[in-house]
């Protein structure tokens, strides 16, 4: 069914409305006046005295930090979550365990960024880099091992059945033939959760401490006296790398599905 001119219109409306801003922040981080609203001709000063920023330079390497680490952690952790909701059935606690891996999508930032603030307090524990690590595994693991079960509740059980049944054993069956089949799925969800982390603002400015002022900590504080060209050009280049990477993994999905599909093809015409 194709959509009508109506839904075409309201679709074109929506997009716009998402992306024409972020369009007008990119061109305007070339502009050559020190006004962001007015157009001065091209320029790509900006950028370069991005260099000179040490505190938004900080920042950066602080934000690319955090998410690493907790985009890495809440990957291994979302997957293993996934492989126990999927692969163990209706176990004793089932519904708690799944509640608590899934009570961060539904819970507001705000509770979740104040109740990690309170559990750092009464363990003692000083805030800086790593509470802001585990408050973003926390938060990123739950998108993870929703992606994971996504893919495992359609995955062929008899492969690991066959390579069990030649003498592999589970351990090995999991990383030779479970993972590589589900790694675009584990991939998209390091992305889901590497971008989660880089956006993330309430949750970490509850959980942050002296030295760890990620990215948008440090660009929310400087909007609110005024936004300067230099913001936009680091906004741009967050667009930038979060596009590349949306792109780099959408590629290595599709490859890896494509080679799949051709395993698959080639080992059913296989007598």
């Amino acid at each position: 069914m194709k959509p009508g001119k109506f839904d075409a219109t309201f679709l074109t409306i929506g997009f716009a409305f998402l992306y024409i801003p972020i369009v007008i922040l990119v061109i305007y981080s070339f502009n050559e006046s020190k006004l962001v609203t007015v157009w001065g001709g091209f320029s790509l000063k900006w950028y370069a005295s991005l260099w000179s920023n040490q505190g938004l330079m900080d920042a950066a390497w602080i934000t690319a930090q955090v998410g690493l680490l907790s985009a890495t952690l809440g990957t291994v952790l979302g997957t293993m979550a996934a492989l126990t909701l999927v692969r163990y059935g209706r176990f004793p606690g089932r519904m708690l365990f799944s509640g608590m891996v899934y009570a961060p999508l539904v819970m507001p930032e705000v509770i979740t960024g104040l109740s990690l603030l309170l559990l750092f307090v009464a363990v003692g524990l000083d805030r800086g880099l790593m509470t802001v690590i585990i408050a973003h595994t926390t938060f990123t693991m739950c998108y993870v091992a929703i992606v994971v079960q996504s893919r495992l509740l359609t995955f062929d059980m008899s492969l690991e059945e066959a390579a069990q049944d030649l003498g592999c054993p589970p351990v090995k069956t999991f990383f030779k033939i479970t993972l590589p089949l589900i790694l675009p799925a584990v991939i998209s969800g390091w992305m889901l959760a590497f971008t989660l982390s880089l956006d993330d603002l309430v949750i970490a400015s509850f959980t942050t401490g002296p030295g760890a002022t990620t990215l948008p900590i440090k660009i929310y504080s400087q909007v609110r006296l005024g936004v300067t060209p230099e913001i936009n050009a680091v906004c741009s280049i967050l667009i930038g790398f979060v596009t590349i990477g949306v792109i780099i993994a959408s590629i290595t999905t599709k490859q890896r599905e494509l080679q799949r599909q051709r395993d698959e093809h080639y080992a059913a015409q296989t007598p």
